[in-house]
């Protein structure tokens, strides 16, 4: 998966939560319904780690270690991208533009580069 593609997934996540912590300063002690979009981004972003039979512990970890670390990487990248974006905006005092409409062109920011 591209880290455009991540971004996108990223944003989508956020925009989730926005909503969902919005559900639930409006209906205090009901239900929040999880969707499974983390669950799902890692099942697609995660590699599918083989370990050998007579591995190590020290090895197994080595193996998944560098199996998984570029994908963390990449998912903690676009998080964080997201967030300081959305800290940015903030801290300019930009009060015309809700968290939804700043995440919402970031994700078009994002599709533009897969267009291009």
């Amino acid at each position: 998966m591209q880290q455009s593609e991540i971004m996108q997934r990223v944003v989508g996540i956020l925009t989730e939560a926005v909503e969902m912590r919005r559900q639930a300063r409006e209906h205090p002690g009901s239900e929040v319904a999880l969707t499974g979009a983390v669950s799902a981004l890692l099942a697609e972003t995660l590699p599918e780690i083989e370990l050998p039979a007579d591995a190590s512990a020290q090895e197994a970890t080595d193996i998944i270690t560098d199996a998984l670390g570029p994908a963390i990487a990449a998912l903690a990248n676009c998080f964080s991208y997201a967030f300081v974006h959305l800290a940015e905006v903030h801290d300019q005092g930009l009060t015309d533009m809700t968290t939804t409409d700043v995440l919402r062109s970031l994700s078009l920011q994002f599709a533009q580069r897969d267009g291009a």
